[in-house]
């Protein structure tokens, strides 16, 4: 029996939301070929399942690791809550959490982007072309905020009591390049982002509150806010910036933010210079970081890169 005992106690546990299709559905294939028996989340539940038995009929996890589903829309506290207290009953610790769910936040004319993407070979950086092969609302950028920021800031506060169980934890969040500090124009905005030692979580949500502000009011341009991809820029930036404010607060953790790449995914209509497997090396490396691993870092890929 105390063989048993050990070995449970050394099994890792993951959770990655957002986990149905692309990126998020192949972290949770790497990290079941390592041994880690992963919890899929999605947001709609046949779609879970579905990714969940593609995945065993593919034989994707090794004898020691296993793919099991469950239901989580992080924007939901109820669905939320059902999580924490599946994973409590059936593992009693999380080791490691990815926060994948996103959304864009726009809606693309995805034949201007694939135009564009086959014309310079890569992502468009163009401004002007954005404004014209992208349309961004008021109700989306709420929507993306809730989605990509304040959705992964709940599921993993809801989740710290598990991590804490943990004797090897690890938070991957997934971010952007898109959410670098060099794209939000206003010096003022980016200076108190990047400021972690004055930085709190209730700055960054005051930040995010002015931002919907002046969007709606049509200030965008006006007070130092991107003007394009708007809210998922901003979402990111949050993130990374929250992403610094854990590894302070639980140093005994190694959490990062990492930029997978322009990844072919259904977000960008399958453009793009990586396949879903390579655009998930990244974060499944960050998931595996050893002890002595590094934390409050942001990465492109596997690459440590400026916030």
């Amino acid at each position: 029996m105390a063989e048993v005992s050990t070995f449970l106690d050394t099994r890792r546990h993951a959770v990655v939301t957002g986990a149905n299709k692309g990126i998020g559905l192949e972290i949770c294939r790497q990290l079941a070929s390592k041994g880690v028996t992963v919890v899929l989340t999605s947001r709609d539940e046949k779609r879970g399942l579905e990714a969940v038995c593609k995945l065993k009929k593919e034989g994707s996890a090794a004898p020691s690791g296993e793919v099991i589903f469950h239901q989580l829309d992080v924007t939901d506290s109820t669905s939320i809550d059902s999580l924490v207290e599946f994973v409590s009953t059936r593992f009693g610790k999380l080791d490691i959490l990815v926060n994948n769910a996103g959304i864009g936040g726009i809606i693309i004319d995805f034949q201007a982007l694939t135009s564009a993407v086959e014309r310079v070979g890569g992502w468009p950086t163009d401004e002007e072309e954005w404004k014209t092969m992208s349309t961004q609302t008021y109700k989306l950028a709420v929507e993306c905020l809730e989605t990509n920021y304040f959705g992964a800031k709940r599921v993993t506060e809801a989740l710290l009591p598990l991590l804490q169980q943990s004797s090897s934890a690890r938070i991957v969040n997934i971010s952007s390049d898109l959410g670098l500090l060099q794209n939000i124009p206003g010096e003022s905005i980016s200076y108190a982002l990047g400021d972690i030692e004055n930085l709190t979580g209730n700055r960054i949500e005051e930040i995010l509150k002015k931002f919907l502000e002046d969007f709606q009011q049509g200030q965008l341009a006006a007070k130092g806010w991107p003007e394009t991809i708007s809210a998922y820029k901003l979402s990111k930036v949050a993130l990374n910036a929250y992403t610094r404010l854990l590894a302070k607060e639980f140093p005994t953790f190694i959490v990062n933010s990492v930029c997978p790449g322009f990844v072919k995914t259904d977000i960008t209509s399958n453009n793009g210079l990586l396949s879903a497997p390579e655009g998930a090396e990244g974060p499944v490396h960050l998931a595996l970081l050893p002890e002595t691993g590094s934390s409050g870092l942001c990465f492109f890929r596997k690459e440590v890169c400026s916030f």
